[in-house]
């Protein structure tokens, strides 16, 4: 698993391509000839960049999905329309199809950040104003999403 740090700015041409900031490629130097798939966010209005072997991963859990259940159909359909497959160029510029880039809005200014194992594509003015609205009850957040994990095991427990 990829482990991924770090949010970067850049900015997307006349044809939807975007270079690849240089402390990320060299994050992703591993696995760049793999390729990546990008995908539209289910909670938010940005993209999803994982490296294949991330892809990979997640589709498997998505294909133990009984499709003998209507609303897992549903779901396989929705979360996999949209896919596409894209790989970066000899300079290290990925080219975001028209589509996804319509859909998350995505304009000239772009927010690429790592989040774990895959790396969200952001219009710069939402991922502004989404981190703004995030982080003032962030401190909450923290304690119900972090707050009772008893399975994460401390430095300082004794076994």
């Amino acid at each position: 698993m990829i482990n991924l740090i770090g949010t970067y700015e850049c900015k997307s041409d006349a044809k939807g391509r975007i270079m690849l900031p240089s402390a990320l490629k060299k994050q992703l130097s591993p696995v760049m000839q793999d390729g990546f798939v990008i995908k539209r966010s289910v909670f938010n209005n940005c993209l999803e960049m994982y490296p294949m072997k991330e892809w990979n991963t997640m589709a498997a859990q998505v294909n133990q999905l009984n499709r003998f259940i209507k609303k897992n159909i549903d779901f396989i359909r929705s979360y996999m329309s949209g896919l596409k497959i894209v790989e970066a160029d000899g300079n290290g510029r990925i080219l975001i199809p028209k589509n996804l880039i319509v859909f998350a809005g995505i304009d000239k200014e772009i927010v690429l950040t790592a989040s774990v194992n895959v790396i969200e594509i952001w219009d710069k003015q939402q991922y502004e104003d989404t981190i703004k609205s995030t982080l003032k009850d962030f401190g909450k957040l923290a304690e119900e999403v972090m707050g009772n994990q008893s399975h994460v095991k401390r430095e300082d427990d004794v076994s």
